[in-house]
């Protein structure tokens, strides 16, 4: 199945990694990056449509997909947001686009908010589908969150306890979750689950996802703090697409909170669970192309 009729698939070398990518359309850059546990799938039902207006630009994350995934530092510090986001801003200037709009979904919005924050010269526009700042998860963690998000802790443990549980059944791990966020299973295309799946269950994918979620506890943490102490804020416009069904952990009020960390912040709730761009991929696109053309 082609999940993006007319785009160019490539394998590029940056940054000593070798990225899988899709590229289509034409008009101004817009780097789509994905989150967990997915790949650059998660676009194909807008991916399409922005092309009719933006050169747009899906790699799999390092870690994911069919990109390379070099093992984890002991402190994991190669997959913390800020390293990641320098690896998505190599990437685009070897493609030839010095400043660009971004989108991330999951924890392809976390490395799109560092990267719009330590690199605000190169980020034009950012869009973050369904999360809140990392720093304000844990602050806003309860029993509701330790329950419905368990996994934020469980991949964050290190020795070894989460790739050996999640190598002993990965489809089911990958599965379960997919489940659990999203609003309308049965939405989301069969056949770009099974790519997933595919994907995920590949052991050097588990430990990268794993040392994913380690950096998010510790370094990429610290490093939300040490802006927010420091009132460093988001220079460029921001639009905050949230679902209703996922965490209902602040996403009702992503907006207010997303302005703590910008100076240009606006969105809205979308009826959805966590996968809005495959769930609710109209409205995703009602309100990000006017946005992103604005």
């Amino acid at each position: 199945m082609s999940f993006f009729p007319g785009f160019e698939q490539q394998r590029l070398k940056v940054s000593d990694l070798t990225l899988n990518i899709r590229l289509g359309g034409s008009g101004s850059p817009l780097l789509l990056l994905h989150g967990y546990p997915q790949t650059h799938v998660t676009w194909h039902r807008i991916a399409p449509e922005l092309a009719r207006h933006f050169t747009v630009i899906c790699p799999d994350l390092k870690g994911y997909g069919d990109s390379d995934a070099p093992p984890p530092t002991p402190d994991s510090g190669n997959y913390s947001k800020r390293v990641m986001g320098e690896e998505m801003l190599a990437l685009m200037k070897a493609l030839g686009h010095a400043r660009f709009a971004v989108v991330g979904h999951d924890r392809g919005a976390r490395i799109a908010y560092r990267l719009a924050l330590d690199r605000p010269e190169a980020v034009t526009k950012l869009g973050i589908l369904d999360i809140l700042p990392t720093a304000e998860y844990w602050d806003l963690a309860d029993r509701k969150f330790a329950v419905n998000t368990f996994h934020w802790g469980f991949l964050a443990r290190d020795g070894g306890l989460p790739e050996r549980l999640i190598g002993h059944d990965p489809e089911f791990f990958q599965d379960y979750l997919m489940r659990l966020w999203a609003g309308d299973y049965g939405a989301l295309d069969p056949e770009a689950l099974k790519d997933y799946r595919r994907c995920f269950a590949k052991p050097e994918n588990i430990a990268a996802s794993c040392a994913d979620y380690r950096a998010g506890y510790a370094i990429d943490d610290a490093q939300d703090r040490a802006d927010k102490e420091a009132g460093k804020k988001i220079g460029c416009p921001v639009l905050v697409l949230s679902g209703d069904q996922y965490l209902s952990t602040g996403e009702d009020r992503a907006v207010d909170i997303w302005k703590r960390w910008a100076k240009d912040v606006r969105g809205n709730v979308i009826q959805s669970g966590h996968f809005v761009a495959e769930e609710k991929p109209q409205e995703v696109l009602a309100a990000l192309v006017p946005f992103l053309r604005g």
